[in-house]
């Protein structure tokens, strides 16, 4: 039976509606039953080995601290910051949403914590200002992809399981990418500031930066903490992923007293509900990945784009040009539990290391969430901005310019990519 046919099979259900854990371990299933030279237990095998990992252990614990930081009103306390470091520049309070989102990044390593707790915060603070609600949403929507490139991030940390890749090199190697983010970020907010007159939103004062920092200090510490622990060996990943747990923890509920043992609660209960749905993908596409691996057609796959072109450059920008296709139609967790073991073995044959194209890769899938039809940061934009998601969707689409710019950069200067790592990780 035809590898074909089990490809077919999880495209018909994922059309049918059914959701992609289910549409994964369905498919998968149903080959083995019908190709007849599997076990049927391995399906159940595979599943249990695809989440029986001490990486994936760290998930649970950065949505919570993500969520925590957001409940407790941690958050609100980085944008004052931000604010004042930033808010001085010409259009300053899209330069403050951008640096809110890199603070932000180093404490919970998803996108929607980002767009749906900060974004909230800043794009009514840049409505207060006068600021268009094109500009605020679409800076709003962009900076939040900046989260799970700078460490701590989760689909790195789904990445690195799936390619059997270190996720501390990972998060080493997403620093630089995603400070160039932000700088990419900034030039384009410099451009707008001084083609739409925006004007300065503060004065610059000392006195008011001495101030907030004082009360995001403790806050401020939590990158370092996490990054610090993990580059001196302090923690591992997952280790880091529980200290930033209760850190935030400590900080909502004895140090601020902002948050509540009811809202704790629902935090918890919400952390658990997501981290069921992303290891029920991962189980899923831990046996659909391994079936498409015994059917050898990752070799395959290898051998036709070698047969068209042997330059690197040449596989890397068509590479990059699916997973932006990809971005489009499939969630984040999905597209890298299915992809790596499909693309991985390509990229080895060309010579790209497995942790850049790792960045590749989750860069290219962050770009995804700002596009139609499944972009998920569009749909929360659009909710948290009272927005259609029509105007939501072209609101971020000149922000999309200096983003796919830094995929460029990152996709062809390895180096760039892979200089924290091999400095730290020798």
């Amino acid at each position: 039976m035809s590898v074909v046919a089990l490809i077919v099979g999880f495209l018909l259900l994922l059309l049918a509606g059914v959701p992609v854990a289910i549409a994964l371990g369905g498919a998968s299933l149903l080959y083995v039953i019908l190709e007849g030279t599997q076990p049927h237990l391995v399906v159940v095998h595979r599943m249990i080995g695809g989440t029986d990992s001490f990486p994936l252990l760290a998930i649970p614990f950065f949505i919570m601290a993500g969520s925590l930081m957001n409940s407790s009103g941690i958050t609100t306390r980085l944008f004052g910051f931000a604010m004042a470091l930033v808010g001085w520049l010409r259009g300053g309070l899209g330069h403050v949403n951008i640096v809110a989102s890199v603070i932000f990044a180093g404490m919970s390593g998803t996108a929607v914590a980002d767009a749906g707790g900060l974004g909230s915060i800043e794009i009514r603070a840049m409505r207060d200002q006068g600021y268009d609600d094109e500009f605020s949403v679409g800076i709003t929507g962009a900076s939040s992809t900046i989260g799970p490139i700078i460490p701590p991030s989760l689909p790195m940390v789904i990445y690195g399981v799936m390619a059997n890749a270190s996720v501390g090199k990972l998060f080493a190697a997403g620093f630089i990418p995603g400070l160039l983010m932000a700088v990419a970020l900034m030039v384009m907010v410099a451009w707008f500031a001084r083609s739409r007159n925006y004007r300065r939103d503060a004065s610059f004062s000392v006195l008011r930066l001495w101030s907030s920092f004082k009360q995001a200090f403790l806050p401020l510490l939590t990158p370092v903490i996490l990054v610090g622990g993990m580059i001196t060996g302090v923690f591992t990943p997952t280790e880091a992923a529980i200290a930033a747990t209760l850190y935030a923890m400590i900080l909502g509920l004895f140090v601020y007293r902002s948050l509540s043992w009811r809202e704790f609660v629902r935090v918890s209960m919400e952390t658990m509900e997501t981290t069921s749905i992303i290891l029920l993908i991962v189980a899923g596409a831990s046996i659909f990945g391994y079936l498409i691996t015994t059917t050898k057609v990752t070799e395959q796959l290898a051998d036709f784009v070698l047969s068209i072109t042997r330059k690197p450059w040449m596989i890397l920008l068509l590479v990059n040009v699916f997973l932006l296709i990809v971005g489009c139609f499939m969630e984040t967790i999905a597209s890298i539990t299915i992809l790596v073991p499909v693309l991985l073995p390509l990229m080895e044959k060309i010579g790209v290391d497995p942790v850049h194209f790792g960045v590749v890769m989750v860069l290219n899938l962050m770009i995804g969430l700002l596009t139609p039809p499944v972009g998920m940061v569009l749909y929360i934009l659009a909710r948290v901005a009272n927005l259609s998601f029509e105007r939501t969707m072209k609101a971020c689409g000149p922000f999309l310019i200096p983003l796919l710019v830094t995929l460029g950069i990152v996709t062809y200067w390895p180096q760039m990519v892979l200089f924290l790592p091999n400095l730290f990780y020798k």
